[in-house]
């Protein structure tokens, strides 16, 4: 390390030789004014939100309402990921597959070298250690980030077990992932974000937000952890993670894959309904989940985040309650609205911005005052249904992966795979409907297999293989589930209530897990009798009902030629299996 850049409490541990030698390169690389090594302290915490506040980053919210609370604003141009500049760096480009933007690995680190050069002057860099994951638990896995942004190591605070623990963990088991980061100039024609998976390793570059910058999320969790699950024998899932309680204590363990805009924070912290009494839901994630076969046969879940990085607008206390109650205090908001009064704002909520993401008088009319991005990051521990058992090492046993997307029409309410490989294929063609507000077109379909789409970190079609093959280790496997709360009638209008009347269709899969609910057989997998669907105290004509519960043959036909023909962009690697899957679906709608 060089002797004139100023090092803040250097760690007494012995950091293994490998890791020592990248931080001290990146040291050398990036010319720091300073370093500090972060110890994840609420001392540390408040030291940065002192300086961020004074350098005017931090706008402090009222503290008789929002105690503790921050707000920041991004650059303009620096306000969501930027999947077209986002890279999987793999020596054979056919590894990143046709689902991945790839560079060539020698030259994306010669990129972001000459990028990185001196691109921490004047600055502090902040070394950054977390665990992803219960800090005891054989399923987590560590990595260091290297910063130059405040705000990012105050996030990763927030979203992962971050600090010394981590640190202890670190010099125990060097195997963890490298990431280097720096807000640079906040460039958009000099921002890129690159994995190295073959190396554990993360460059990212000229972006401070979060999906870009903190490396332990979308960068770690998913891109470089689902090549780790390959090679390690488990499963890196964009996936929610409850615990539904049934009313005599029995609980079942549930994952949960859906693409964006359709509701999958929203079931994570389900509020069951009044015509429910005893049903809890805990929740252990809303994100992302590990997935690992046990040793008795069952597949075992982790939650590897500590907190919640989540979208404001739309979040009120009918949407979601528990997360409308949790962000009251601790909680960092980006680029959300103020109100009059100083109080975050964004569409969805009641009352009438007066300042809008920009820090400018908010003009109706002239855009939403809350990006459409803006968001909230707050520990999970703040959410009043959090589940103890989210800290627990050894994870929970899944009794069922339920996998949906936001379809108009075709998909029932919900229908049961066959077996394991049917289920993977029911994953791989999960497909949601746009929305106007992500894309100014409305019910353009997007194929997003698994939800993985931007975030799986190498070719689909392993991908898949790599699932088929591990449940052939699983003796006692979860059950595949398929779920659509959008469907609509010929007017526009919704055909099922949604939100926490989402729990009769949870009630439903539960006791398929027990064998004590009643299906019937269709082409596409078991789905509910009318009589086995519990519509206690709910208003649904029978004509919706009959509507949610029908399979259209000829509509399922055209759905497995548009499959095909995706399927086909895979070429060779994809896995017979699925093929095979495929042509009995084909076989069985006649």
């Amino acid at each position: 390390m060089s002797a004139v850049i100023p090092t803040h409490n250097t760690p007494t541990l012995a950091i293994p030789t490998g890791l020592r030698q990248w931080i001290d390169s990146a040291i050398a690389l990036t010319t720091p004014a300073a370093v500090h090594w972060c110890t994840g302290s609420a001392k540390e915490a408040k030291a940065l939100t002192k300086a961020l506040v004074e350098a005017k980053a931090f706008h402090p919210l009222p503290a008789d309402r929002f105690p503790n609370s921050y707000l920041y604003r991004s650059n303009p141009n620096d306000v969501a990921r930027t999947e077209h500049l986002t890279f999987v760096c793999t020596e054979k480009a056919d590894d990143a597959g046709p689902n991945n933007v790839w560079m060539d690995p020698v030259a994306a680190h010669a990129k972001m070298d000459a990028l990185f050069a001196g691109a921490m002057a004047g600055r502090t860099l902040y070394v950054v250690p977390y665990c992803m994951g219960p800090i005891d638990s054989p399923y987590s896995r560590c990595g260091i980030e290297i910063t130059d942004s405040a705000y990012v190591v105050l996030n990763m605070r927030l979203m992962t077990r971050m600090g010394t623990a981590a640190l202890e963990r670190i010099s125990r088991d060097p195997s963890c992932v490298k990431g280097l980061h720096s807000v640079g100039d906040v460039n958009p024609d000099r921002r890129f974000i690159m994995h190295f998976p073959e190396e554990l390793a993360i460059k990212s570059f000229g972006s401070g937000y979060g999906g870009n910058a903190l490396l332990g999320k979308k960068c770690h969790a998913l891109r470089i952890a689902s090549w780790q699950g390959r090679s390690e024998g488990w499963l890196a899932e964009h996936m929610l993670l409850l615990a539904l309680e049934s009313p005599s204590g029995e609980t079942h363990y549930v994952a949960a894959a859906f693409p964006s805009a359709c509701g999958k924070t929203n079931l994570a912290m389900l509020v069951p309904p009044d015509a429910l009494p005893g049903w809890k839901v805990r929740t252990l994630g809303d994100d992302i989940a590990w997935l690992h076969p046990g040793p008795d046969g069952r597949l075992w879940a982790i939650n590897p985040e500590a907190g919640y990085f989540g979208v404001a607008p739309g979040t009120n206390a009918k949407s979601n309650r528990n997360a409308f109650e949790m962000v009251k205090r601790d909680t960092l908001f980006t680029n959300v609205a103020l109100t009059a009064s100083g109080d975050p704002w964004w569409e969805g909520l009641g009352g009438t911005p007066s300042i809008d993401w920009q820090g400018q008088p908010y003009t109706p009319g002239n855009g939403p005052a809350a990006h459409p991005n803006s968001r909230f990051t707050v520990a999970a521990k703040n959410n009043p249904c959090y589940a103890a058992e989210s800290d627990d090492p050894n994870g929970v046993p899944l009794s069922a992966i339920i996998f949906g997307g936001r379809r108009r029409s075709l998909a029932p309410l919900v229908f049961e795979a066959l077996d394991w490989a049917h289920g993977v294929l029911i994953g791989a063609s999960v497909a949601s409907e746009t929305t106007a507000a992500i894309t100014g077109q409305v019910g353009v379909l997007r194929r997003d297999p698994m939800a993985m789409k931007p975030f799986c970190g190498y070719h689909f079609a392993d991908y898949w293989r790599h699932w088929l093959n591990l449940g052939h280790t699983l003796t006692r496997p979860p059950k595949i589930f398929h779920v659509n709360w959008f469907r609509q009638n010929d007017a526009g209008q919704f055909l099922w209530p949604g939100f926490g009347d989402n729990l009769r269709v949870l009630k439903w899969i539960t006791e398929r897990v027990n064998g004590t609910a009643a299906a019937k057989d269709t082409p596409i997998g078991p789905m509910p009798t009318r009589a086995a669907l519990d519509t206690t105290g709910l208003t649904l004509s029978e004509d919706a009902l009959s509507e949610l519960l029908t399979v259209d043959r000829a509509g399922w036909r055209a759905e497995a030629a548009l499959l095909k023909a995706d399927f086909a962009a895979y070429g060779e690697r994809l896995p017979a299996a699925l093929t095979h899957q495929l042509e009995a679906l084909v076989h069985r709608l006649g």
